[in-house]
């Protein structure tokens, strides 16, 4: 039995093994012997242990070319390392980090002839992000010096680093380790044992969505991707990140979350189970949701899926003028980018000088650009001027197509809509603007369903370059195809999707943040915490809880409220925390309190 954590001293982490020594493995060591730490990399296969160096030789040569490394400093990096296939060599080392393939046997295996191996202090990192590590602890013979270390990768770029302790962990171990993570220039979060921690905690189920919803035949594989883009700032789509992870190892994520969750959410979507079996599992075997150019490659190549290019669809109806409803944010900004691609537009409001104090703040707008040169005062001055500010609907009378802006209310748009189906001249395409509410909905309040469609802009409009186009069951073709001709001269990214709840984008961002919001209601990790993690792990641009605070915690419970009843999905509900802090009126940045409280302006 190995003496307590307190009568055996902690080496300073000096001497690393690293087991298993795929990307990942190959990564951590080449981070470990870049802060100098000899590291000792050890894989059953000759042939992997031989590709990890030449990796490392490939990956520090093109450092030095960029001028990140002196010929010197590449030497030693290559000195510090050395291989083997024998996990015996592991006996020196101060700290070992176990990254070999996620399957419970094969890591219990490596544990326990680590135990008869390495020295009484040493501690014991698993690379997990799906196994549990208590129960890997418990399984050793040293359980207070087992904890997880969960790099991201690529390694020697992510600075996420999940570090993960059992009930079974020593704080002293976790300090130690804690201090090696900052000593590598990395970002260390302290997390509990569950499946996925925080960063796969919250993207899995993220991704096993898209899944569902591209099995559903919803959306488009390329579509869905490029909304989350475009819509979120994300790096990558969820269904290519699939590719990237590898669809099997998604499936072993989501089983492991799912078996402790009992979520649905987390229940891998089937299509993740058959692309498994059928050994399509991403870029590694060279197709999985897309097709690559070879085993490995990153380069996606047409397959059967791939939209054929060309205009195969009807034609649409020509617009020369639009108009827009509404005199907020987001009708002022889709007022602009109408404006700024030559269309005449009329901006109606309830009142004349709601509509004025709307154009004006397009001439703020289009003054900004000219003060960062993006566009002359001449072009501005002419953007300006197609714009006809108007204090009712009746000047909509002569408009080719009429966007409703107008508050996210489905009363109001009804009104809305049976109010311009009256104004409007017949042929007229009447859009709305809603994230959440029905579509056929708006339409059903005219006399003239086959006319109305969604056009779903994100805020800001002059800047997102995504509309969500959203046809009914009763959308006319040529309604359909004048609203993708538009978004082209309007330079958008169109995605076409069904009329449902959340349509793309918030259809999966939601959960998403409900899920956020669930991980510190339970305690398991602090705002901050979670915020870094998606940040630095995920690559978002903002972490869930900056997002929910900007976009407002009303706003984001409605949404909430219309997917669970949309979907009837448990897992839907909203977070009663999220619930809570709307009821105290803390709305976000808005009211200067939400998840944080913020400076009054």
């Amino acid at each position: 039995m190995a003496a307590p954590l307190s009568d055996t001293p902690l080496s300073p982490l000096q001497t690393i093994a690293v087991i298993g020594l795929g990307t990942m493995g190959t990564g951590i060591a080449e981070v470990l012997a870049k802060a100098g730490r000899e590291v000792v990399g050890i894989d059953i296969s000759e042939a992997a242990a031989a590709q990890a160096v030449t990796a490392l030789e490939t990956s520090t040569a093109r450092a030095v070319e960029r001028g990140r490394l002196t010929e010197q400093e590449r030497a030693g990096i290559l000195a510090r390392v050395r291989t083997s296939t024998d996990l015996r060599t592991a006996a020196d080392a101060d700290l070992v980090i176990e990254v070999a393939p996620e399957s419970y046997e094969i890591k219990h295996q490596i544990f326990r002839e680590l135990d008869g191996i390495v020295r009484p202090g040493t501690i014991l990192a698993t690379g997990t992000n799906a196994l549990s590590v208590t129960r890997l602890a418990a399984d050793s013979a040293r359980p207070e010096r087992v904890l997880g270390l969960h790099f991201f990768n690529p390694a020697p770029a992510m600075k996420l680093v999940e570090v993960v302790s059992s009930v079974l962990t020593a704080p002293a171990a976790v300090s130690a380790v804690t201090d090696l993570a900052l000593a590598l220039g990395k970002e260390p979060v302290a997390v509990g044992d569950r499946p996925g921690f925080v960063a796969d905690g919250l993207l899995f189920g993220y991704l096993n969505q898209a899944a569902a919803m591209y099995e559903a035949k919803y959306a488009s594989r390329e579509d869905i991707d490029a909304a989350m883009r475009l819509g979120c700032g994300l790096p990558m789509g969820p269904l290519a990140l699939l590719d990237l992870i590898g669809v099997d190892t998604a499936r072993t994520v989501l089983e492991a979350m799912y078996s402790e969750s009992q979520d649905r959410l987390h229940a891998p979507a089937p299509i993740l189970k058959q692309l498994s079996e059928a050994g399509l599992t991403g870029r590694k075997s060279g197709r999985g949701f897309y097709s690559y150019e070879a085993p490995g490659s990153a380069t996606v190549v047409a397959d059967t899926l791939t939209p054929a290019t060309g205009d195969s669809q009807a034609p649409g109806r020509p617009i020369r003028s639009v108009g827009v409803a509404g005199s907020g944010t987001m009708a002022s900004g889709i007022a602009e980018v109408f404006a700024k691609a030559g269309y005449e537009v009329v901006l109606a409001a309830r009142s004349e000088e709601k509509a004025e104090t709307a154009k004006a703040r397009i001439g703020k707008s289009l003054s900004r650009s000219v003060d960062k040169g993006r566009m002359t005062a001449e072009a501005a001055a002419q953007t300006l001027d197609r714009i006809t500010a108007a204090g009712s609907y009746d000047a909509f009378a002569d408009v080719d197509l009429a966007v409703e802006a107008v508050a996210e209310d489905l009363e109001v748009k009804q009104q809305l809509f049976a109010a311009l189906d009256k104004v409007c001249k017949p042929g007229a395409v009447l859009a709305t603007t809603t994230s959440s509410l029905p579509v056929v909905a708006c339409a059903r309040a005219t006399s003239r369903p086959q006319d109305v469609i969604g056009m779903h802009f994100f805020n800001p409009a002059p800047a997102m370059k995504l509309v969500e186009v959203v046809r009914t069951v009763l959308t006319a073709d040529d309604v359909h195809a004048t609203v993708r001709e538009v978004c082209v001269k309007i330079r958008k990214h169109a995605v076409d999707c069904g009329d449902r709840a959340g349509f793309i984008v918030n259809a999966l961002l939601f959960p998403y943040l409900n899920n956020a919001i669930k991980m510190v209601q339970e305690h398991y990790a602090s705002l901050d915490d979670i915020d870094a993690a998606m940040k630095l792990g995920g690559g978002y641009p903002m972490g869930p809880f900056e997002l929910l605070d900007v976009v407002g915690l009303d706003v984001s419970l409605a949404i909430e409220k219309v997917l669970h009843r949309e979907f009837r999905d448990p897992g839907l509900a909203p977070a009663p925390l999220l619930e809570h802090l709307v009821a105290a009126g803390c709305l976000g940045r808005k009211t200067g309190r939400g998840f944080r409280e913020y400076a009054r302006r």
